[in-house]
């Protein structure tokens, strides 16, 4: 009789295992047709690092500080060009206007809880002066974007302090961390866990080689679709399904980050891409969502020097009619980078005792195997 017990439990381990949490191409899952880098993360742009800096607390400090370096220099002294798309803008990104108006940015990317941005500001601007070669400056464009974690986290308690995002800052890698960990370790998408997720795409040299990154934060509603098939209404877990008119409102901030040499303008339009994945996936950037996307591209020859040293800069840049491929892997990146937010964050309770469970994956499996996105 033990050993019958003990062979069922095995039996259970391993029927557990094989839902855990995992990226989606672990599971057999390939959105689009482009193939991914070798991290398939925004790191695998070159000079890309990401930092987290993750606060979990008691029973209710369920949040954390993500932060995107375009390059290893000194940012503010060598900008890389950049442009937003808002897709949504019930939110706050600080730094925004100077960004569609120079056309760069000047700091590491910040991303935490609504009530942060604030301390997000301070923290680069902290950062920023205390660098070597700054001592002249006295202007700082710091970029901190949010969503709201405040059914999870006690958020009005304002717990990301100017020391976590500078830890987020200088513990930066080219490993990405996903899930529940840094500015996601408090956000819920689609009904279900979500966070931080990322992906990349490598176009081919007959089409530029040039390669995409993407990293989301995902707090917002919809109805979720997975590679076409339609996983919310299966699971019948959807916005507006008790015709409430309070589950889908959220936010999610995506960061697209190439190697291309890209202008502003054409840095927009692929932003402007992004928001296409987000749809793909079935977001709808509802009423109450911040939908933003922050885009720049790490091309050295097309940084802007913080002192001039001539009357004219010269820049190669991508011609319009070459874009669409970009277009492309934006568009595929997003999409993947949601998914694996979603595929990597675990149930999670906090402010409360609210509990905000996983994708169930024993369920969600079946799912896409009938409808043929994992093939048997």
């Amino acid at each position: 009789m033990k050993h019958f017990v003990a062979l069922l439990f095995c039996i259970f381990l391993l029927n557990s295992n094989a839902f855990s949490q995992q990226r989606i191409r672990d599971l057999g899952i390939e959105p689009g047709v482009l193939p991914p880098g070798p991290k398939n993360s925004i790191t695998d742009v070159d000079g890309v690092k990401v930092g987290h800096t993750s606060l979990i607390k008691g029973d209710s400090v369920r949040t954390g500080v993500t932060a995107i370096l375009p390059h290893e220099g000194n940012i503010f002294k060598q900008k890389v060009p950049a442009a937003v798309f808002v897709g949504n803008g019930f939110g706050k990104l600080a730094g925004s206007t100077q960004i569609e108006e120079l056309g760069n940015i000047e700091t590491p990317i910040i991303l935490t809880n609504t009530l942060n941005v604030a301390t997000g500001m301070n923290a680069l601007i902290k950062y920023t002066l205390n660098q070597k070669g700054n001592e002249d400056v006295r202007s700082v464009n710091a970029v901190v974007g949010e969503t709201n974690d405040g059914y999870l986290n006690d958020i009005r308690g304002q717990h990301v302090k100017i020391e976590d995002v500078i830890s987020a800052i200088e513990n930066a890698d080219t490993e990405v961390e996903e899930g529940n960990v840094g500015a996601g370790t408090g956000t819920i998408c689609f009904g279900f866990k979500g966070g931080i997720g990322t992906s990349s795409r490598n176009l081919p040299e007959s089409l530029g080689g040039y390669t995409v990154g993407v990293l989301v934060q995902t707090n917002f509603g919809g109805n979720l679709q997975i590679d076409g098939a339609p996983v919310g209404e299966v699971l019948d877990q959807f916005s507006f399904r008790d015709r409430i008119m309070d589950s889908a409102d959220g936010s999610c901030m995506i960061v697209v980050a190439t190697d291309a040499p890209l202008d502003t303008r054409n840095l927009k339009r692929m932003a402007k891409r992004a928001i296409l994945g987000l749809a793909k996936t079935g977001g709808i950037a509802s009423n109450g969502s911040g939908d933003y996307v922050i885009a720049f591209s790490t091309s050295e020859e097309n940084r802007v020097p913080y002192k001039i040293e001539s009357d004219l800069l010269e820049k190669k840049v991508v011609p319009n009619d070459l874009m669409s491929p970009i277009f492309m892997a934006a568009i595929e990146a997003t999409e993947e980078a949601i998914f694996n937010s979603l595929f990597i964050a675990e149930t999670m309770t906090g402010f409360k005792g609210r509990s905000i469970k996983a994708l169930p994956m024993e369920k969600v499996i079946p799912i896409l195997k009938k409808y043929n996105v994992i093939k048997e």
